[in-house]
């Protein structure tokens, strides 16, 4: 699906009027750009990895070098399912993400052959702190990210859904992975990725500005997410917020921008609303 005004609108249930110049001159303030990651440190962020306590970096799997955030087993003698995630402190309702990352070097032994160059933008996650030492990931909806071999087609910002479920064309979809229809993005070259979260309405994943997946009314519910709390897992229980995380799957990654805008101030201004994400999605 190719990225217009008109297809992206009527999805979201928004609707879009005419503006006169003396209404747009009212509204032209734009939300500026929040770096989740600073390039620096991790200080905002919130670790869990999988058989180990909150707040374990198990052999520094998530370090900033370079001015990147990257992920790396060098410390790891078997991946043994350790599955990572790094949350950020805060939690989000409607907002604009921007993600630029790379995959990089060879799998961790251990890993499994589905997790090759495979890691995730989790969005409307649970929050860090109470997720179980044995759980294997948030419950949240996550944005996939997957690295071609330069061989087969393999596309990329998908839709993966531990502990959740989503509604696409007006039905329930309760698979567990859902493919977009991106291209393929070989090698190590970094991919831009976008995702438009609109509370519990609408998602779209955006690539080179196009929307390349879209569903809505992101719910708790499903299975494929093992050893959690109960109490956190509200079967049928509308998202209208959550953490976002990045993971770590087995596959050394990079992140070199991880940037969001917050559009909740825009929530109930419609036409502002359509005004501001037009905007910040036809920047380069």
């Amino acid at each position: 699906m190719r990225f217009n005004r008109w297809k992206l609108w009527t999805a979201a249930g928004i609707l879009v009027g005419c503006m006169s110049s003396s209404a747009l001159s009212t509204v032209e303030r734009e939300p500026k750009a929040i770096q989740l990651f600073n390039g620096k440190d991790l200080k905002d962020w919130r670790i869990k990895i999988r058989l180990h306590e909150y707040g374990e970096n198990y052999a520094n799997t998530f370090r900033v070098e370079d001015g990147l955030l990257k992920v790396r087993y060098d410390g790891y003698s078997d991946f043994n399912q350790q599955y990572g995630h790094i949350g950020y402190k805060t939690p989000f309702s409607y907002y604009l993400l921007k993600v630029e990352y790379r995959f990089v070097g060879e799998q961790a032994n251990g890993g499994e052959g589905w997790a090759w160059r495979n890691s995730g933008a989790m969005l409307h996650g649970q929050e860090p702190s109470t997720m179980l030492k044995d759980q294997d990931f948030p419950i949240s909806i996550e944005g996939q990210m997957l690295g071609g071999d330069g061989v087969k087609p393999r596309t990329t910002s998908n839709l993966c859904t531990p502990g959740t479920n989503v509604v696409l064309k007006n039905e329930l979809y309760t698979p567990h992975c859902l493919s977009s229809n991106s291209k393929t993005y070989d090698g190590d070259q970094w991919v831009t990725a976008e995702f438009l979260v609109l509370g519990d309405s609408i998602v779209q994943h955006i690539l080179d500005k196009h929307i390349v997946l879209q569903y809505e009314k992101p719910q708790i519910g499903g299975v494929n997410v093992e050893n959690y709390d109960p109490k956190e897992k509200t079967d049928g229980k509308r998202l209208e917020q959550g953490y976002i995380y990045l993971q770590s799957e087995s596959h050394p990654i990079d992140f070199r921008k991880v940037e969001l805008y917050d559009l909740s101030p825009y929530k109930k201004k419609k036409q502002e609303l359509n005004r501001v994400i037009e905007k910040l999605l036809s920047k380069g």
